[in-house]
């Protein structure tokens, strides 16, 4: 009977440990961004603080949402750990507007006209997506906007500063990993700006695939396997000719830095990077059309075509 006792007492405490566990699970995965964020420059006059919350709040069907003001002290705090040298007094204008969506619908990134006008004049929509990425944020819209032109920095820290208010606290690792991703992608864009052959699509799309081959390879993956996975996704995306050796040396670095940030731990970095890397093609269709022109093909297809054509010309 002592036995029986002791033995119903250990199968109530194991049922009461499972629930716990159970419970706890079932509070992480409710721990994401549950409403609508509205970050604002404290730089904004009262006017371009009223003009941006008008251009980004029409970008919702509905108007509930909270505000959070974002400072120097911001940047500092999100920004500056991964070498940027922002100070307490530093401006911020670029305003951001974050909206959950349903799991699996990716990260969507609009920067948003001011007065009919985009004065984002740095980071692009993609750069954005592929930062939000890599920081660790799933499943939202976001909305980039500012009254004066700028590079954009500020809506950036402002999102990260957005889900830290609701909660949901993002790997600083990560963050650092975000922003010199930013940093390499803008710089690389910049160098080739008017080169015949490259587009910004292209590369967020080779990055955003890159991602996606390192989820699949998993956190033990070697920077020889690195290596290959930067190099085939720049020919996939016809960047193998474009992409000097001091380029393709920043994305191998930037693999690296996103690999030992943990992001490979998320089980859904792989989805979402794939997804951004759908939508990117999706949208920049005429772009990777093109890509895919006999001319373009690249030389394994080549040497694939060649080995399919040698044996039908033997069976014929």
């Amino acid at each position: 009977m002592k036995k029986l006792r002791v033995i119903l007492l250990s199968i109530v405490s194991i049922l009461a440990l499972g629930i716990f566990a159970s419970s706890s699970n079932l509070a992480k995965a409710d721990d994401t961004l549950k409403d609508p964020v509205m970050t604002l420059g404290t730089s904004l006059t009262s006017d371009q603080r009223q003009g941006t919350i008008n251009a980004l709040s029409s970008q919702m069907s509905n108007s509930n949402y909270s505000t959070l003001t974002v400072n120097g002290d911001t940047l500092v705090k999100y920004l500056n750990p991964s070498g940027s040298s922002f100070t307490s007094n530093s401006g911020v204008w670029s305003s951001a507007l974050i909206e959950p969506t349903s799991s699996g619908s990716g990260i969507n990134v609009n920067i948003v006209n001011y007065n009919g006008k985009n004065n984002i004049t740095t980071i692009t929509a993609d750069q954005y997506r592929n930062a939000a990425l890599t920081a660790g944020i799933a499943d939202a819209n976001i909305y980039v906007t500012s009254a004066t032109p700028i590079d954009g920095s500020g809506a950036l820290a402002g999102i990260y500063a957005a889900y830290q208010k609701d909660g949901n606290s993002l790997n600083q690792s990560q963050v650092n990993a975000a922003q010199n991703e930013m940093g390499v992608l803008s710089g690389i864009t910049q160098a080739n700006k008017g080169t015949d052959g490259y587009t910004d699509q292209q590369l967020n799309n080779a990055v955003a695939g890159m991602k996606s081959d390192l989820a699949k390879a998993g956190t033990n993956v070697s920077k020889t396997e690195i290596t290959n996975i930067v190099n085939n996704n720049l020919q996939q995306n016809n960047l193998q000719n474009i992409i000097n050796n001091n380029q393709k040396t920043q994305l191998i670095n930037l693999m690296v830095q996103i690999k030992d940030s943990g992001a490979l731990n998320s089980s859904n970095f792989k989805q979402q990077a794939q997804k951004l890397s759908s939508d990117i093609t999706s949208k920049a269709k005429n772009i990777f059309d093109k890509l895919n022109t006999q001319e373009n093909r690249n030389f394994l297809q080549k040497i694939w075509d060649g080995i399919v054509s040698f044996f039908k010309g033997l069976f014929n």
